[in-house]
């Protein structure tokens, strides 16, 4: 894990930033930049989301787990929290962008310090084009958002009200000529203006993690198997196992752990995406 603070020249920058016609002149990070093969997701919405909207960052996310994706985000309250600590718990690496500088005296938004810290533990990184020392304002988060939308081979939307910052990004994900996903909401509420709006714009609906993939060009039937370092040994042996798919009883017969801890490790490990349950039989996913 690289935790020092070092700066990239525009030819470091990520590909596809290099490409729009407002890069920024340098950009500060902290931890691991991902493989340039990796295909860069930014997720962005509402600060003030649902339980709607949390269901569906997590139920998508947890979908992408072992695939070549990665999480963009901008480390804000809401939306943006909940996508990194998805890929976080999903296994996907993930970038968070702030509206600040990255010494920690002035992150932004101090809440999600520790998140933060758990990014960069988790092999992600920290990225701003401002100063280390540079102090949040109303204007750095319309800037920052070029750079998630810039950098991004895609763009998902989840809730955005009339007023949300989260249009900004989502018009200049248009703009740089990058797919714009978004997730259809409920009519009734608010947080479905932004994105029945750019629905009607003609983005693309997304209503399953396979939606995803297709519009980032992967494809959903060749899941590479992926060597996870971060697994427990119980999880190594729940997924050898299930190698043949078997009820929750049967595989908690051959578990030599309490039932109790073993329903808890089961739950982890369908939220993370691992395993799925399907007609009272558990699979590898």
């Amino acid at each position: 894990m690289h935790t020092d603070l070092f700066a990239l020249s525009p030819k470091e920058f990520p590909l596809l930033l290099q490409e729009i016609p407002d890069p920024p002149k340098k950009l500060y990070v902290q931890g691991t930049l991902p493989s340039p093969e990796l295909k860069l997701l930014a997720v962005v919405g509402s600060r003030k989301y649902s339980p709607y909207g949390k269901a569906v960052v997590e139920k998508l996310i947890a979908g992408l787990s072992g695939y070549p994706v990665v999480i963009v985000s901008g480390l804000a309250l809401g939306i943006d929290a909940l996508a990194h600590e998805a890929a976080l718990a999903a296994g996907l690496p993930t970038i968070a962008i702030p509206g600040s500088g990255l010494n920690r005296e002035v992150l932004y938004p101090r809440a999600n310090l520790r998140l933060a810290e758990k990014i960069l533990a988790s092999g992600g990184a920290l990225l701003s084009e401002f100063e280390p020392d540079f102090e949040a304002r109303p204007e750095s988060f319309p800037q920052r958002n070029r750079i998630m939308a810039g950098m991004s081979h895609a763009t998902l939307v989840i809730e955005a009200t009339a007023m949300s910052g989260t249009l900004i990004t989502a018009r200049l994900t248009a703009d740089y000529n990058r797919e714009l996903l978004v997730v259809p909401g409920s009519i009734f509420s608010p947080s479905s203006f932004g994105p029945h709006l750019f629905l009607s714009l003609g983005a693309t609906p997304i209503t399953s993690s396979e939606d995803i993939l297709k519009a980032l060009g992967i494809d959903a039937a060749k899941k590479p198997a992926v060597e996870r370092s971060d697994l427990s040994e119980t999880e190594r042996q729940v997924l050898h196992t299930l190698r043949v798919p078997q009820s929750k009883d049967e595989l908690l017969t051959s578990l030599a752990i309490p039932a109790s801890e073993a329903n808890i490790l089961l739950s982890t490990m369908e939220i993370k995406g691992l395993i799925s349950e399907q007609l009272g039989k558990l699979y590898v996913k």
